[in-house]
């Protein structure tokens, strides 16, 4: 991948990360990561593996 493909990926990411962590918020504010522990854990690993990835993709981008 070239850094400009790299640099896509790492903004979608970003986009997917935000987005997460606006949901995961909206969920706490409510209460419902206790109704909802499952559901709750999902987001946990969506926002996990985003971050993971976009790590990646920046180390990657960084040792050209």
């Amino acid at each position: 991948m070239t850094n400009e493909e790299h640099q896509r990926v790492i903004d979608e990411l970003q986009a997917v990360i935000n987005e997460t962590q606006q949901t995961i918020e909206r969920f706490e504010n409510a209460g419902l990561e206790g109704e909802m522990p499952e559901d709750y854990e999902k987001l946990l690993v969506i926002l996990d593996d985003a971050v993971k990835q976009q790590r990646e993709h920046t180390r990657v981008m960084l040792d050209w």
